[in-house]
């Protein structure tokens, strides 16, 4: 939101500098993002002087150009070329003097320079108006009044505004604050803390009188609780033209384009005061009636931007007897608006329902200053107050006459908020004892009305406008924020709660696996959960009728929520690849959402990918890139962290996946991992292998929260390793050798590797080698010869017998 300073000292003033007044703004809780400054003639014509022509030439070199020598006031005159048709001795006109910076239309900077001019030398210029940003005129130089002195400075006889302006973070509760008037309420409330008290000056309408009723157009509300008030006065006789000067740079200060002098004087009403105003063209509007009501679904209805929309059953909307005219709040109609040709108006103001003008302007995509305000909720008290004062004003800049008396539909009247507040209960939240006369004079400055005081607390009234205040609580907030969260002491006392959650809470298993990941130089990615509905025609896994569809989308590359964490994480990865990043290892945590039989429902996955080289070219040795087997030993790691030691592994049927294993307990699979499919892996531009593995998060925080932790001393004893070079039939896996020695010493075998795999040369046909290490331990006594060769000879049998191995 943007705020003009001098537009604001117009109800304060005030004798702060811009500065100190946005220090008090964000002390306030209206947070100043920003402090500009703003010129209507952009340089302030800093430069620019009177000067009187007093010799004016054909120029010796050229048709064209005028020799002149101009008085600006200096010891001597200057001698300036000037092709300007209309230059003549005796003129007193506007010099741009060597230095001076004048800007073009679109904002360029260009320095006047000492020059010669077909050899004659030029010691300045003589503007035309658009030169110097006064107007759009190029026909000749800007010729001025005669008694003007010579050597004035241009900018004490044009009215330039300089103005600074605030840009404020406004939170959505603030709704009050939504003006200049509001704001100065605010800034008034701060300036009383201060010992400052200032008087809020508000616009007097006293001035609004009906001149005659001859256009009366009649207001039917059919749908009060979508408007409960709504307010209309006509007026006649106007003419339709640009603004005057000064409401111009008011709107361009806060960034407004003027449009004609009739819209710029709701606009200037709308940040005015905060009252949301549109206007009518009475000729246009059928039967001299305005109906506020709902249509049926599927009417249609063209905006003022020219586009055609289906209404919905639940928008309100403004009718005259034949048509739809305006989305109530939010939007105006084609063919109702004001033009170069109208001449009188049915000027609307009312309050309309928040939540059905904040359903509407999502329901069609569009936001804008009326629909920002009412959807926030404004003072409905306000309508009639502000109605008089735009017509006033339209009165004043284009002329015309109040025809009709105002109509006020304001059936049920919106009550003011009673809030009982305890002084217990303010020093409890507050952390400070404020002295009651202090609570009572700044909720007093804030327009709250204490009814009653007791030696426990107070009653008040608050204003209808602050609908953020209806709780003790928000009273309290509003006490300190005017106070000053600065005033109050830093207490040196350190207050802290014991933790009471559980050690299997998500946020602390997700950590300990995060940082485990990171420490095995992977990087964490967060994705976001929308995308394109596409992505479902790459699985059979993914159905369309799954997806959860976005009401009002910001694209269609963002209409559904997604069904797997694939997709956003391959995104990520042809991005990197892209520029020239293709060793990666990702992983993230989210959450995917699924529609089954008219049922939401979300799971949490962890997901990890891994593409390229496993470290970084180096000179040491080369490169090796990342494989299936890499993959699998940081899923185990990651599962052993978590204490799941045990479970089953089968082939992957999931159609992501070119080739992969399944991690499950029982019936409940842990994780999906293996090669992503290359056509998956074409869709997104992505040459080389990714490696991608899918954990069901939430099935493995309901396996591990019951697992018990378990401590065993460190063996005193030495272990034993033994090695075997088996020779065994190519569809023999080591998982099946892992488990049948497992099986067959389970108290001394602690461990079972794989060192190295040989097929080829000098075996035999469907024949392989595996290197397999067993290492042995007895943790209360040291194995002796005999012991371990019993265990290796039994070892030997269970391969030969079951797997039909042999010892090479």
């Amino acid at each position: 939101m943007r705020i003009s300073y001098n537009w604001l000292k117009q109800f304060l003033k005030t004798d702060w500098t811009p500065e100190q007044t946005s220090e008090l703004l964000t002390d306030l809780g209206l947070e100043v993002e920003g402090l500009d400054k703003y010129q209507s003639v952009k340089g302030g014509l800093e430069g620019v002087v009177v000067g009187e022509v007093l010799t004016c030439v054909k120029h010796p070199n050229a048709d064209k150009l005028k020799l002149t020598t101009v008085n600006v006031g200096g010891d001597a005159p200057l001698q300036i070329v000037c092709g300007a048709p209309n230059v003549a001795a005796g003129q007193k006109v506007p010099v741009a003097t060597i230095g001076t910076t004048l800007y073009t239309e679109e904002g360029d900077a260009w320095t006047i320079k000492k020059g010669k001019i077909r050899g004659e030398e030029s010691h300045g210029m003589i503007c035309a108006e658009d030169e110097l940003g006064l107007g759009k005129s190029h026909d000749g130089i800007l010729v001025l009044d005669g008694d003007v002195k010579v050597g004035t400075l241009a900018s004490d006889i044009f009215d330039i505004e300089n103005d600074h302006v605030f840009e404020i973070g406004l939170t959505p509760n603030r709704a009050d604050a939504m003006s200049h008037l509001g704001t100065a309420r605010d800034l008034r409330a701060g300036l009383i803390q201060k010992d400052i008290n200032l008087e809020l000056i508000t616009p007097s309408v006293s001035a609004f009188n009906v001149a005659n009723r001859t256009l009366k157009i009649d207001v039917d509300v059919l749908n009060k609780d979508l408007a409960p008030r709504y307010c209309g006065v006509t007026i006649s006789g106007l003419k339709v033209q640009e603004s005057p000067q000064w409401l111009q740079n008011r709107l361009k200060a806060i960034g407004l384009s003027p449009i004609n002098n009739i819209v710029d004087a709701t606009n200037y009403v709308l940040h005015d005061l905060g009252q949301p105003l549109h206007a009518f063209d009475a000729v246009k509007v059928s039967g001299n009636k305005i109906e506020v009501k709902t249509l049926k679904t599927g009417t249609k209805f063209t905006t003022l931007d020219g586009i055609e929309r289906e209404l919905h059953e639940d928008d309100l909307m403004i009718c005259d007897a034949e048509k739809p005219m305006c989305i109530a709040g939010v939007f105006g109609g084609i063919d109702s608006g004001v033009t170069a040709q109208t001449t009188s108006i049915f000027l609307e103001s009312a309050y309309f329902n928040p939540v059905s003008v904040r359903k509407s302007a999502k329901r069609h995509g569009l936001n804008t200053d009326a629909s920002f305000r009412f959807e926030r909720g404004i003072d409905p008290n306000i309508c009639e107050y502000a109605l008089k004062r735009a017509a006033l004003l339209i009165q004043e800049i284009a002329g015309g006459e109040i025809t009709s008396d105002i109509i006020d539909v304001y059936p049920n009247k919106i009550k003011d908020f009673e809030v009982r507040l305890s002084f217990e209960n303010a020093e409890k939240l507050i952390g400070e004892e404020i002295p009651k006369e202090t609570i009572k004079r700044i909720l007093t400055s804030l327009d709250i009305k204490v009814n009653n005081v007791t030696e426990t607390g107070l009653g008040m009234t608050v204003p209808a406008y602050r609908n953020d205040v209806q709780r003790e609580a928000d009273v309290i907030e509003e006490i300190l924020r005017v106070y000053g969260y600065n005033n109050i002491k830093t207490t040196t006392k350190l207050n802290a709660s014991i933790s009471t959650t559980s050690r299997f809470e998500d946020y602390k298993i997700q950590n300990i696996v995060g940082d485990q990941l990171v420490s095995q130089g992977f990087y964490e990615i967060l994705s976001n959960s929308l995308t394109t509905p596409n992505y479902v025609s790459l699985s059979e896994q993914l159905k369309e009728e799954h997806n959860i569809t976005m009401l009002n989308p910001l694209s269609n590359d963002l209409s559904v929520l997604r069904q797997s964490l694939l997709f956003s994480g391959l995104e990520a990865v042809s991005f990197n690849i892209n520029r020239k990043r293709s060793d990666l290892k990702l992983f993230e945590f989210g959450k995917t959402y699924h529609n089954y039989n008219d049922k939401r429902e979300e799971f949490k996955h962890l997901s990890v990918f891994i593409t390229g080289n496993k470290t970084s070219e180096n000179w040491v040795g080369t490169n090796k890139t990342s494989d299936f087997f890499l993959m699998k030993g940081i899923i185990n790691s990651i599962l052993e962290r978590l204490g799941i030691t045990r479970h089953n592994e089968h082939p992957i049927t999931n159609d992501l996946f070119s080739e992969g294993l399944s991690f499950a307990l029982g019936k409940n699979t842990l994780v999906d991992f293996g090669l992503v499919k290359k056509p998956i892996l074409k869709h997104f531009d992505i040459a080389q292998e990714v490696m991608y593995a899918n954990f069901k998060w939430d099935t493995i925080l309901e396996v591990i929260k019951h697992h018990k932790i378990k401590f065993q001393s460190i063996p005193k004893y030495p272990e034993v390793r033994r090695d075997f070079a088996l020779l065994l039939d190519d569809n023999v896996t080591f998982e099946s050798i892992y488990k049948l020695a497992k099986q067959s010493e389970k108290q001394l075998l602690k461990q079972v590797n794989l060192f190295d795999v040989y097929q080829g040369k000098n075996l035999p046909k469907g024949k392989k080698s595996y290197a397999v290490s067993f290492t042995l331990q007895d943790e209360n006594k040291t194995l002796t010869d005999k012991q371990i060769d019993k265990i290796m000879n039994k070892l030997q049998t269970t391969f030969e017998k079951q797997l039909g191995a042999e010892l090479r």
